[in-house]
């Protein structure tokens, strides 16, 4: 059977403004080409709006409950414990294990450590050790000889932007000369680059591309000008009846301060520690009934399901609704903090979702949500300039034959349900 060639492209944390801006004015004209042929829409991101739970349901076409990766961090079983789920956590499987022909993977964040695949497979944030980031291993040569990195070294930020700038720019040609290499190594049905600079970029530089008159206002539109030319050559390449898709995992804007959220639980009385000097999970008081984990998870400290666990199921949904009207009610210099607030069962369906979290805020333009333990305040400004949204991420596909596939109102777990009705025989092969 003859299956047709899907290229995916990703362009970490974009927000369809910035795309629908740069592609008008000329940044990206081989961008507004594609636009120009083929459907672009505003996409809904994950809940929470971080690249580990997007990504997940990006490959899999799954909810959160049913994959299993709830954000980048978690605790163990019973435990207080930290753990970094990965690659090896998640419950369902990522497309190119279901979909038939070889494909090609580069850089998508959440898949450390790779596995045996029908392909190629170059794993993207976090990785942490280039043996366990590429399958095959014989890669790792080649891709040594190109100067691969597996990320940009943000930290560079925080002491010298144009260090941060200058590793931004390697590791973007360092990611372009793979992905031509890796294009004509195997006869692929999928090809999948994604570039997460963007995303680094964007959290440092909101304000450089948003003013232009920044001194790094230029080197953030060439950063955007260098993809486009990359999608040209790709697009270029690519065969007549080839399907494109270009998407981002979550949108972006403005970020004017952090609100940490354990210490607003703190200060309310839900969280409790049993020596303030060590404000850490495993020091949490019996008497805590709620905390949070990164961004904006709460949990509550729930008997049976934490050791020193105190909230009853007969008393869960008092705390939450006491938890809700503190949120709902948040105001910084008269500003409204909380855009949306989830329980779980409002976004969660699937055997995991007893491992969720049991409320998800969302924050309005502006507030970043922290789960920072060790915060001494309820509000701060740090080093970001720009911070991730849920609802202005994009979707742009050429090449299917029915436009009213796309939904007016896509969210990022619609990617893969599209492609494979848009080709059925994807859909058979997986469930063959």
């Amino acid at each position: 059977m003859s299956y047709p060639r899907i290229i995916i492209i990703g362009l970490d944390g974009v927000p369809l403004e910035m795309i629908e801006s740069f592609a008008a004015t000329g940044v990206m004209p081989n961008t507004q080409s594609l636009i120009d042929e083929g459907v672009l829409r505003k996409m809904r991101s994950s809940i929470p709006e971080i690249s580990s739970v997007a990504w997940s349901s990006m490959i899999t076409g799954r909810n959160p409950g049913e994959h299993g990766i709830f954000g980048f961090t978690d605790l163990f079983e019973r435990s207080y414990k930290m753990r970094f789920p990965n690659f090896s956590d998640l419950k369902a499987a990522p497309f190119w294990e279901d979909w038939p022909g070889k494909s090609i993977i580069i850089n998508v964040p959440s898949t450390y450590p790779v596995r045996r695949m029908n392909g190629v497979h170059i794993s993207g944030f976090v990785s942490i050790d280039m043996e366990r980031s590429v399958y095959p291993q014989s890669l790792v040569p080649k891709l040594n000889e190109l100067d691969y990195r597996l990320d940009v070294d943000s930290q560079k930020a925080h002491s010298s932007m144009e260090l941060f700038l200058a590793d931004v720019d390697k590791t973007l040609d360092a990611r372009i000369r793979a992905c031509e290499y890796l294009w004509d190594y195997t006869d692929w049905q999928t090809f999948m680059p994604v570039f997460t600079g963007t995303d680094r970029l964007m959290h440092f530089l909101w304000n450089a591309y948003e003013d232009d008159c920044h001194e790094y206002h230029g080197r953030f539109v060439e950063h955007f000008r260098k993809i486009d030319a990359e999608i040209g050559r790709i697009t270029q390449s690519a065969r007549a009846d080839d399907v494109i898709v270009m998407h981002s995992d979550h949108g972006f804007e403005r970020l004017d301060c952090d609100v940490n959220i354990n210490f607003l639980l703190g200060r309310e009385g839900f969280l409790v520690f049993a020596d303030n000097e060590e404000t850490t999970l495993k020091n949490m008081c019996g008497r805590t009934r709620a905390f949070a984990l990164d961004p904006s998870r709460i949990y509550l400290h729930r008997e049976g399901r934490y050791p020193g666990g105190c909230v009853s199921d007969a008393s869960a949904e008092d705390v939450l609704k006491d938890i809700e009207d503190m949120f709902d009610s948040l105001e910084i210099d008269g500003r409204k903090v909380i855009r949306s607030i989830y329980r779980r069962e409002d976004i969660y369906r699937g055997p995991q979702c007893p491992n969720a979290p049991d409320m998800v805020l969302v924050a309005e333009e502006g507030f970043n949500l922290r789960a920072n333990m060790r915060a001494k305040a309820g509000y701060e400004k740090g080093i970001f300039t720009g911070k991730h949204t849920l609802e202005n991420a994009f979707l742009l596909i050429k090449g299917i034959n029915d436009a009213k596939i796309v939904p007016e109102k896509p969210e990022i777990s619609d990617i893969r349900r599209i492609l494979e009705l848009h080709n059925p025989a994807l859909a058979d092969n997986r469930k063959a």
